[in-house]
């Protein structure tokens, strides 16, 4: 019998969806058979929206598409209450949206501070009362937080970001010991992903190419992971096959932190 995991029925909402890991993710749940409700900061028309909506039903599920800031609690009760009015339950949640925020203990100011903050951590916290109802409702409810690689070790210049994904790794813990068995939380933490955020940070080097290829030759697997990866481990955790997986943050980051900084 061949292992497959089949989420038709099931809604899920994933929060950044216009491009990189939220991208990645609400294919492979839509791949799985959920109808996927998704999120970010872009317009409606915007192109990367189209995509989303479009991969989604190229792989014969339905979509919902909702504009919403996750820092401002007003657009996330829209958003919550707009998947509910469409398709009438919800039962996973993959609070994925979040950014770098790479100042540096000195140099961060207050502002900064308090932004990451509210983006990084409040957000997944917020969105996860406002659907505590539906997912205890759903009966087999699955919250998955995205965090990072940098809540088990950093690098240097990457405050205040490595402080929220940390802390995200308590409340994974708080939401399980509270909200279970109704509702399974679960971290997830990938490492280098191949996205436009990690051009970026591989584009503020002297010599992007360079610094790309001495970041895989970190990695044991000798390369870096794809948003297809991070998506289907998603799917996986948010399946019965996975019902025993909860309270704990699992750390996809192809063997770099297995290594001694001085190993290759």
């Amino acid at each position: 019998m061949a292992f497959t995991i089949d989420l038709t029925g099931k809604v899920v909402l994933i929060t950044g969806v216009s491009s990189g890991i939220g991208f990645g993710t609400a294919r492979e749940f839509a791949r799985a058979g959920a109808c996927v409700a998704g999120c970010s900061r872009k317009d409606q028309d915007d192109e990367s929206v189209s995509s989303f909506l479009q991969v989604v039903k190229e792989c014969g599920s339905n979509a919902l598409y909702i504009q919403a800031d996750v820092t401002h609690k007003e657009d996330l009760e829209k958003m919550v209450q707009k998947v509910i009015d469409t398709f009438g339950r919800l039962d996973i949640v993959v609070s994925n949206a979040g950014m770098n925020v790479f100042e540096g203990a000195e140099g961060c100011t207050e502002e900064r501070w308090a932004y990451n903050l509210d983006l990084n951590l409040a957000s997944h916290w917020r969105l996860a009362k406002l659907c505590k109802p539906y997912l205890q409702k759903s009966g087999e409810g699955v919250l998955l937080l995205m965090t990072s690689n940098h809540a088990f070790c950093s690098i240097p210049g990457c405050f205040p970001y490595n402080v929220t994904k940390t802390a995200i790794t308590g409340l994974v813990r708080s939401l399980t010991i509270e909200w279970g068995p109704e509702i399974r939380t679960v971290g997830v933490a990938p490492g280098f992903i191949d996205t436009a955020g990690n051009d970026t940070w591989f584009n503020s080097f002297p010599d992007a190419m360079a610094e790309r290829q001495r970041t895989i030759n970190l990695h044991p697997v000798k390369r870096i992971g794809t948003v297809e990866e991070v998506g289907a481990l998603c799917v996986y955790l948010a399946s019965p096959m996975a019902c025993f997986i909860s309270g704990t943050t699992i750390l996809m980051d192809g063997g770099r932190s297995a290594l001694m900084q001085d190993s290759y």
